[in-house]
């Protein structure tokens, strides 16, 4: 008894602290929601429309592919000024390249390039997926002038597709932050608000997707860096079974390593979701069951409202009342057999805890990230060069450091146990039809700077990566300041097929993407 009380007292006292940390955080960021991004002109009006349709249009000949990128290269200009998205550019070559495709859909289109699902369809990408001839900082200043020599696997695989990138993106350093700024480019803002956060690592991707500036957003996540942002800024996010995706061309690595880190979309679109998964999974794609027709009446559903780990801030009502809402919906239009049933279990109360132990068995250290793989950093060190302002570090980086060497992880025999009867038990229940509706995170877009005081809020995103499982980022309107919320929707590996379409028939009931401006 003695117990819960004190629980419930702790829980009380953080929401307080919560809600003290944002109307401080609001007395200095409130004003930049007045710095809103333009309306999408007429003209322009296809950039609303999904990948997968605008390249049909193409290669039936109804638009140009020139006309196309140049409507998103015109956009992203039109909205960079208020969400400094843009890391770098390739617009000239990216013209070129749309030309080239508009000559060959006049000359008649070979059978090669109309089995292309993407062709004459820009994208865009985090510039830590590297594009040859675009920069590759990390966000890291002792990285500022270096650029790519070759494209990385993922977007080999794109350009194979038909698709071509037009831009590289903001992230935060070394991409492990919930905000997305760095010393060489400075910080990312939400286009809802631009006094808050877009998240990280890919707010930029999500930042232009919800601004109509990009049709194609690739991504990477490995501790929520795709369905952070998604969430944060209004859009699908889909994170797939990992070890499906190959990671050549990020962060060093060779593209096969055992890891958490794998690659996914954001789109305002779910039905671009899996033909983008299936193009970067290449050879894998087949394991993702992408292909199979899965009706919503036929999937199991279970969902949990709330975990018990204390690093994590209690879950708003708003956001619990999208939960609420999706179960009632659930219920009323699923067999009584299938209806949502509440699912709990002890793994959920150490989730941050669980994915920081799972960090540890990734095969690059931050300390050697942090110095461009050329040693090992000190965070004593890189903290007194912070405090005396002689460091070309963020604090985040600095923090994060930090962390990896002082603060201990959990007991790896604790971890792996509780690890393995959670995948055990959730896996089993869901099988090959279920999923679990679970939470996104305890609240909307933060304001800027304020995860510093709730660094581990992202936990809701991470643990998914610590069950190495697929998840699909879903957005359900907005709440009573006008900002996204949504939830997650998990399945067990392999059956990314079930959180897409469970996204899909969401989309269909609560209105799908919530776009920053209006498309006129």
């Amino acid at each position: 008894m003695a117990c819960h009380a004190m629980k419930a007292f702790l829980v009380i006292l953080r929401t307080i602290l919560d809600r003290i940390i944002d109307f401080a955080f609001s007395l200095v960021w409130e004003g930049q929601k007045a710095f809103r991004i333009p309306d999408l002109d007429k003209k322009h009006g296809f950039l609303a429309e999904s990948a997968t349709s605008l390249a049909a249009k193409i290669k039936k000949g109804q638009l140009k592919s020139e006309d196309l990128v140049q409507a998103v290269i015109e956009r992203i200009k039109a909205v960079n000024p208020v969400i400094n998205a843009i890391a770098d550019e390739r617009y000239t070559a990216a013209l070129e390249e749309a030309r080239d495709v508009d000559r060959r859909v006049a000359a008649g289109l070979s059978a090669e390039d109309l089995a292309k699902p993407f062709l004459g369809v820009p994208f865009t990408t985090k510039e830590s997926q590297t594009v040859a001839g675009l920069r590759n900082t990390l966000g890291l200043w002792s990285r500022r002038e270096v650029r790519a020599t070759q494209d990385s696997e993922a977007v080999r695989r794109l350009r194979a597709a038909g698709a071509f990138p037009v831009a590289a993106t903001n992230l935060p350093e070394l991409l492990l932050w919930q905000e997305t700024r760095n010393n060489v480019y400075g910080q990312t803002n939400n286009p809802h608000h631009a006094g808050r956060t877009a998240g990280g690592s890919s707010g930029a991707e999500a930042a232009l997707t919800a601004s109509y500036a990009t049709p194609i957003s690739l991504c990477s996540d490995l501790g929520g860096s795709t369905r952070m942002p998604a969430f944060y800024c209004g859009m699908f996010g889909h994170h797939p079974t990992a070890n499906t995706t190959n990671l050549k061309g990020i962060l060093r690595r060779e593209g096969e390593e055992e890891s958490m880190f794998a690659l996914g979309f954001i789109s305002k679109h779910v039905e671009d979701l899996a033909p983008l998964q299936k193009v970067i999974a290449g050879p894998k794609a087949p394991l993702l069951k992408l292909d199979r027709h899965v009706d919503v009446k036929d999937i199991k559903f279970f969902y949990l409202e709330s975990s018990d780990d204390c690093h994590v801030s209690s879950i708003r009502p708003e956001l619990r009342s999208a939960m609420t809402r999706v179960v009632s919906k659930l219920s009323s239009s699923v067999p009584t057999s299938n209806a949502p049933e509440p699912y709990s279990h002890p793994g959920f109360s150490h989730m941050y805890q669980l994915w920081n132990y799972w960090m540890t068995k990734e095969p690059e250290t931050f300390a050697q990230m942090f110095t461009d793989w050329q040693g090992e950093a000190k965070w004593c060190t890189e903290l007194a060069k912070k405090l005396f302002c002689m460091s070309n570090h963020c604090l985040s980086a600095v923090v994060r450091l930090a962390e990896t060497q002082v603060m201990p992880t959990a007991d790896p025999q604790w971890a792996e146990q509780i690890s393995k009867e959670l995948k055990e038990d959730l896996f089993t229940k869901l099988g090959t039809n279920g999923v679990l509706l679970f939470p996104s995170a305890p609240h909307a877009a933060p304001y800027h700077y304020s995860a510093f005081l709730r660094p581990y809020n992202f936990a809701y995103w991470a643990m998914v990566n610590a069950l190495k499982c697929p998840a699909t980022q879903v957005p359900l309107g907005v709440n009573s300041e006008g900002l996204p919320i949504g939830i997650q929707v998990l399945a067990a590996p392999y059956n990314d097929a079930l959180c897409l379409s469970v996204a899909k028939y969401l989309e269909e009931q609560f209105g799908g993407a919530v776009m920053a401006c209006k498309a006129n």
